[in-house]
């Protein structure tokens, strides 16, 4: 039968070190002549040849699209956990080019001479079925727990999981027998044997004892790709293509490896036999209406959340769904545990527009729009709903030089800006962390390092362009659709997806950047002190106040960090005197680097965040005594182990309070308190609140859709809300501290 692959074709190379750059060149041809696959055998007792893992690292480095593979590996003489690290880390290296086929092994005359304990045929198989598990086991790199497994040939005791590779990595068997076979079905992703060991008749017995093992594994048959090493027959190409044709359509077959070292003959079957094969089957699938595809496996589908669609997701969309290879890398946020049940990954615009069409098919279900997946509020994930990743959005662009305007797709990461920026002589205040995406700060305010100097992100931001709810690609600036410029200037993600934004930079050499320890003695002093000190302050300093509290002990750490907009060490020095003076020092330090240093602080690898961690926020005009002494009694309870206190006020106060969605222009601090403790924050806080001004929503969790008030005062509310029946009527973005008023509450929503 016809399982409705997609054909592949590959060549079997040999590893000969006589010309030890020869199959390195052969790989190369095949490669350039548009075959998919190159695989190399695997027998390092063989003195003639190369060490084939050896092989296929050179080999990657020096090709660039096909995929290469062992053929097969010997695994009695490979540790599979180390096979498995090996595999997965020349996968990412390669660009997600490594496949994997295994073997029970052979030659066993020559395996027993390099120390290893003959095996019968079946503990063979044992320690093959064995190998899949523990290399299944490392590349199951979401799993935090370490992998065991007491086998009876090979064990794992406690090993680290990891990498994640680049691609879902197949194991294919190379088997002939019923065992073998047995265990393709239940476990393997392919099945490769040499045709030239089948008698006719044996694929087809081969596939019915894969089937059917598969079938009791709960599997579909279809997810078993069938491959075959070939061989040129020897009556030559005439006729050949048919026969691979059939063999495809009848078999099964679609994947064909063709085993010769002879660039000619490798010319030959690309250019006359490969587009022959294709031919045929095209045409008899297209007879049949069999549309070739990978079939996801029981397993994945298995995993899949009521309520999706899965089979309705845009087509050309990238899509992670629970039961996939990768989707520990997806799922969760920096700081928050999640479990969505679909992320799609647009990297156009026009996949945006189609996965928000995908979403409104959806709305029953929670929808999280994710920049970076930084934010501490946590709502770019979920729990069996749908996420929009923008992160291949991710392009960064000078507009023009002159007028230092740039376009910043919302998948890019402020650390990435900022390198760009700085090649220009170029910053924009852009957050304290290089790691969080453009898109969620650059709609919600963006408190950084250069606040007090340049205001806030948003008041850089001259035009932007926004996916509406219904699909509609909208331009937004202070001419066109005014009202949704001001909008997205604070409360962006309330109206739609902003899929580029256009912002005027500012000259900005390097910096001076500061860490400045002190002694918590007097706390309500310290901090009194340091809020005046800091109104008191040019603008081109900005700093923040850390404090760090631990539960088990009294201890608590205060730290100031600080930048100043000056290359100039004694401006910088003199900015920074005064803060010096607040407290008794304990530590010091001092650096002027380069704006695009201070923010290349950030983490490639994929958020791993877990659990649901609580953070409170607030804005503060001035820290009064009576302030400082409420934040020292919050402090020393120890409801929060990480508290800032970011400098907001001077540039950021200049902006009429009526100019964006971002309201609360007067203060002059934005505090933040993070903590595990729900109960006992809140508890603590509520004594906070009444000297706080309003709150700035990133560094919020609360569910409470009163906070939404806190965050905009009733004028700016009622705007919000006005323009979200515009532009959202139905209220798909809702998911993230949205304006649509309370079941029951005044004014309730429309529809």
């Amino acid at each position: 039968m016809d399982y409705g692959h997609p054909l592949k074709f590959g060549a079997f190379v040999t590893p000969a070190n006589a010309s030890p750059q020869a199959p390195v060149e052969t790989a190369q041809l095949v490669e350039s002549l548009g075959f998919d696959l190159v695989t190399f055998q695997d027998h390092p007792y063989q003195p003639s040849f190369l060490d084939t893992w050896t092989l296929i690292s050179y080999v990657a480095a020096r090709t660039d699209r096909i995929h290469i593979a062992p053929n097969v590996m010997n695994v009695p003489l490979r540790n599979p956990a180390v096979a498995a690290r090996a595999a997965s880390s020349l996968d990412l290296l390669s660009g997600g080019r490594i496949d994997m086929a295994l073997g029970a092994g052979a030659f066993w005359d020559a395996v027993v001479a390099m120390g290893v304990p003959r095996l019968t045929p079946g503990e063979s198989i044992t320690a093959l079925e064995e190998a899949i598990d523990i290399m299944r086991g490392i590349w199951d790199a979401g799993n935090r727990q370490l992998l065991r497994l007491d086998g009876t040939v090979h064990s794992v005791r406690g090993a680290q999981r990891g990498p994640l590779a680049a691609h879902d990595i197949p194991i294919w068997i190379g088997a002939l027998k019923p065992r073998g076979l047995r265990l393709i079905g239940r476990k393997a992703n392919g099945w490769l044997p040499s045709l030239g060991y089948l008698q006719p008749g044996d694929f087809a017995r081969g596939n019915a004892t894969i089937d059917k093992a598969a079938v009791s594994a709960g599997r579909d048959p279809r997810e078993i790709r069938r491959l075959a090493n070939i061989t040129v027959p020897q009556t030559g190409l005439d006729g050949w293509a048919e026969q691979l044709a059939t063999l495809a359509l009848e078999d099964g077959a679609s994947t064909f490896i063709l085993a010769n070292d002879s660039a000619m003959v490798l010319q030959l079957f690309a250019e006359e036999v490969m587009p022959a094969v294709r031919e045929l089957v095209a045409a008899e699938r297209a007879r049949t209406g069999l549309e070739p595809a990978e079939v996801k496996s029981a397993a994945a589908v298995a995993a899949r959340r009521s309520g999706i669609d899965y089979d309705a997701a845009p087509e050309g969309v990238r899509t992670i769904e629970p039961g996939d290879y990768n989707f520990s890398s997806v799922k969760s946020t920096y700081m928050r545990g999640g479990s969505p049940g679909l992320v799609l990954q647009p990297s156009t615009v026009e996949e945006v527009v189609e996965s928000v069409e995908f979403a409104r098919t959806h709305r029953h279900l929670e929808l999280a729009v994710r920049s970076g997946g930084h934010g501490i509020s946590g709502r770019s994930t979920n729990d069996g709903g749908l996420v929009i990743d923008l992160k291949e959005l991710n392009s960064i662009e000078i507009l023009d030089r002159e007028a230092k305007t740039v376009r910043i797709g919302p998948g890019a990461r402020w650390s990435d800006v900022a390198t760009v920026l700085g090649d220009e002589g170029w910053a924009l205040s852009s957050g304290d962390y290089g790691g969080v995406g453009v898109g969620g700060l650059a709609t919600a305010g963006g408190v950084g390092w250069l606040a007090r100097q340049q205001g806030l992100t948003i008041d850089h931001l001259i035009a932007a362009d926004i996916v509406l709810a219904d699909g509609s690609l909208v331009h937004t600036s202070a001419e066109e659709n005014p009202d949704l410029f001001w909008a997205i200037r604070g409360a962006g993600a309330n109206m739609g997806i902003v899929v580029s934004f256009d912002f005027v930079v500012e000259e900005v050499a390097d910096i001076g950047f500061a860490q400045l320890g002190f002694d918590p003695g007097n706390m309500p002093e310290l901090l009194e002190r340091w809020g005046a000190a800091m109104e008191e302050a040019p603008r081109d300093l900005t700093t923040e106040l850390a404090i760090v509290r631990q539960n088990s002990a009294p201890y608590v750490g205060v730290n100031v960090l600080g930048a100043v907009a000056s290359d100039e060490p004694d401006t910088i020095l003199n900015r920074l005197q005064p803060l010096a003076e607040i407290a008794p020092l304990t530590s010091q330090s001092v650096q002027l680097l380069p704006y695009s240093a201070l923010m290349g602080n950030a983490s490639p690898a994929p958020h791993s965040g877990r659990g649901e961690p609580v953070s409170a926020s607030g804005l503060i005009e001035h820290l009064t005594p009576d302030v400082a002494e409420a934040l020292a009694r919050f402090i020393e309870s120890g409801a929060s182990t990480f508290i800032q206190i970011r400098c907001v006020g001077g540039a950021v106060s200049d902006v009429a309070a009526d100019a964006t969605a971002y309201a609360h222009r007067s203060a002059n601090f934005a505090i933040s308190a993070g903590s595990s403790n729900a109960q006992r924050l809140a508890k603590e806080w509520a004594k906070v609140k009444p000297f706080l001004s309003g709150t700035y929503l990133s560094f919020e969790t609360s569910l409470d859709p009163e906070r939404i008030h806190d965050a905009f005062p009733p004028p700016t509310l009622s705007r919000l809300r006005d323009i979200k029946a515009r532009v959202d009527p139905q209220g798909l973005f809702r998911d993230n501290f949205s304006v649509i008023p309370a079941a029951g509450a005044p004014g309730e929503w429309r529809n």
